[in-house]
């Protein structure tokens, strides 16, 4: 039975690989054409027609190549590591495909890539500045993903002057901003950041405490 819930999920995954380069492959096909024969921007009725269609093909074609790509993706890495991990690289593997398939559809739309860098530039510098802490929990989740200091269900020693000294927890789960420990105490979230710049290693099995000596039996007097 095992194994063939095992086949099952292979096979699941090679068709959602064959699915994402299918359609990365229509969608790369689809910018050639419109590239070569459609414009948008001052040309003939025909020429636009061409344009447009080939837009609307790009973002269908496109969304469905980034959707199962990033899910198989997701899939491969949760095989070989946790569901956590999986599911930040099919997050992070969906926003950069959007990204891309944003500035492919404004190439082909004829809209200016200098002004519109320009102005990516300037609204990802306000959102840094924002959004700094919350940056900085998901690239560290990165690095973990690849570092990969602990996976779920380790019970690790953290050291960190930030977090309130030394203590051993168990890692419940990994998230892209949080990472869920179980300690003494209960339950605890603790920034993915926070737990980049601490020292994360494994707890040392402490001795079993000293038995008592028992109790000697005093002789009775003659």
């Amino acid at each position: 039975m095992a194994r063939t819930h095992g086949d099952d999920s292979a096979h699941r995954l090679k068709r959602e690989w064959a699915k994402g380069v299918i359609a990365a492959a229509v969608t790369f096909s689809v910018v050639g054409v419109a590239r070569a024969y459609g414009k948008i921007m001052n040309s003939s009725t025909h020429a636009k027609v061409i344009g447009w269609c080939a837009a609307v093909a790009l973002v269908i074609a496109g969304a469905y190549a980034i959707r199962h790509l990033s899910r198989a993706a997701g899939r491969s890495l949760t095989r070989r590591t946790t569901e956590g991990t999986g599911a930040i690289l099919r997050l992070v593997s969906s926003g950069v495909g959007y990204l891309v398939l944003l500035f492919a559809l404004f190439a082909v739309l004829g809209v200016s890539l200098s002004h519109l860098l320009i102005g990516a530039g300037l609204a990802g510098i306000i959102l840094g500045i924002a959004g700094q802490q919350s940056l900085s929990n998901i690239f560290a989740a990165i690095v973990m993903l690849f570092a990969r200091p602990f996976v779920v269900g380790d019970d690790i020693r953290i050291r960190s002057g930030a977090l309130g000294g030394v203590f051993d927890v168990k890692v419940l789960g990994i998230g892209l901003t949080y990472v869920t420990v179980r300690t003494e105490d209960g339950v605890l979230k603790i920034p993915n950041s926070a737990m980049l710049a601490a020292g994360v290693g494994r707890p040392s099995r402490s001795s079993a405490p000293p038995s008592e000596p028992a109790p000697t039996k005093e002789e009775p007097r003659s």
